[in-house]
């Protein structure tokens, strides 16, 4: 155990004080986002909007979310990520707060389009700000130090937002939420050292010099645009997990809501415990992106054919396993390949396309999944889930066919 417990601390070694204070504020914004999980409790409730009404007001979440990530990209190529991380952190914090005052339909359509735009230009200035701080050695562990954030943030954060929820008090939620932004930015700026970002920025100005590379635009990277369609594909697997799948356990498995939520607990349980470590044995192994992320696709698929013979919570617990495995293996080094993959003073607009693709699916995963439900039944949503998963395989296997061919013919001979 103790052997372990040395080996788990020591892949959480080697950063450097920028990945932690991006660590830090990113775990305080994420625990801070309380209004968004009750968002659909608090229409509802407080203002009696219909279903059909609520379901138009996500979509205009979805909206600004692609339209924050692109545009946020391409801000981060021009001016740098510290300006657009600032920027978003600081008008997203009053932002929520003056959400609190509209009570129109058409008012908070186009409030939450506009807030979640501004939200999500953090994104991808977020990942170019840990590759500027990280080296080829640590990157992929300091990525999966961020998602680590995220997670413990969305755990922690609903459960003071259920809280105080319980005593009606919804204007404090949205006065929680929008000053821990706040106080994320003051955490940004009094502990980053702003001129190593401008010698970063310098650096990578003096490296783009070449026309004939900036040149290069996206659309000319076939592999790219390969990885980004196979990556929608296996997010569009993932969010089922919090969508359809408990509403799967609940309906069908008959599980009680300790049950359910003791399954969906598995699934940050297991990211705790194994994924740094796993992730630190497999950067030191100096494996190919391509490879773990075509095994990690094998995982998740294996999860949903599972679900075909899912009868019992063991089986469930065990889909939830394979799943989380995937998880892992996918998300931790997708982010790096994407960055990898990036032209140099573009890296904004690839991380912006990558995290799009994620947007999109989140968009459609779970509109998809409940069509096919209503109009058939679960286990033809897990079939139709499980194929989407074999095409995603094999996307994956000819993109790491692919990356090792184009190795080759840049190898020097």
């Amino acid at each position: 155990m103790k052997s372990y417990l040395k080996a788990y601390i020591d892949n959480f070694r080697g950063f450097s004080r920028e990945v932690w204070v991006l660590t830090l504020i990113t775990y305080i914004n994420r625990a801070g986002a309380m209004v968004m999980p009750f968002l659909t409790k608090y229409l509802h409730d407080s203002f009696s909007f219909s279903l059909t009404e609520i379901g138009w007001m996500l979509v205009c979440i979805g909206a600004g979310a692609l339209f924050g990530s692109w545009i946020g990209g391409k801000l981060t190529d021009k001016i740098g990520f510290y300006t657009i991380m600032l920027s978003s952190l600081f008008l997203t914090g009053f932002g929520i707060i003056s959400l609190m005052f509209l009570y129109d339909f058409v008012e908070i359509c186009i409030g939450l389009f506009i807030i979640t735009a501004i939200a999500d230009m953090y994104k991808p200035a977020m990942y170019v700000a840990v590759s500027t701080f990280t080296n080829k050695k640590n990157r992929t562990r300091a990525l999966t130090l961020i998602r680590l954030a995220v997670n413990l943030g969305i755990v922690s954060g609903p459960v003071i937002a259920g809280l105080l929820i319980q005593k009606d008090n919804y204007d404090l939620l949205f006065w929680i939420d929008g000053l821990t932004c706040v106080v994320a930015i003051t955490t940004f700026m009094l502990m980053i050292d702003e001129t190593k970002i401008y010698k970063a920025r310098k650096k990578l100005l003096r490296k783009n010099k070449d026309k004939k590379i900036i040149a290069q635009a996206v659309k000319y990277d076939s592999n790219f645009i390969l990885f980004l369609f196979a990556s929608f594909l296996t997010a569009f697997l993932f969010f089922q997990l919090f969508t359809t799948i408990p509403l799967y356990n609940t309906e069908k498995l008959k599980l009680t809501e300790l049950q359910i939520g003791l399954l969906l607990a598995l699934n940050g349980l297991i990211i705790f415990l194994f994924e740094m470590p796993l992730i630190g044995f497999l950067e030191r192994k100096d494996y190919k992106d391509t490879k773990i992320i075509f095994l990690g696709s094998i995982f998740m698929t294996l999860g949903f054919f599972f679900l075909l013979l899912s009868k019992s919570i063991a089986i469930m617990g065990l889909s939830i396993f394979f799943i989380t495995i995937g998880q892992i293996l996918l998300f931790s080094f997708s982010n790096t390949f994407a960055f990898t993959r990036a032209v140099s003073g573009h890296e904004g607009k690839y991380m912006a396309l990558y995290t799009m693709s994620f947007s999109l699916a989140q968009m459609a995963s779970p509109k998809v999944g409940f069509t096919i439900i209503n109009s058939f039944n679960y286990f033809s949503n897990w079939l139709f889930m499980a194929v989407i998963g074999l095409i995603g395989i094999a996307l994956y296997y000819i993109l790491d066919k692919n990356i090792r061919q184009e190795t080759l013919i840049r190898k020097p001979k």
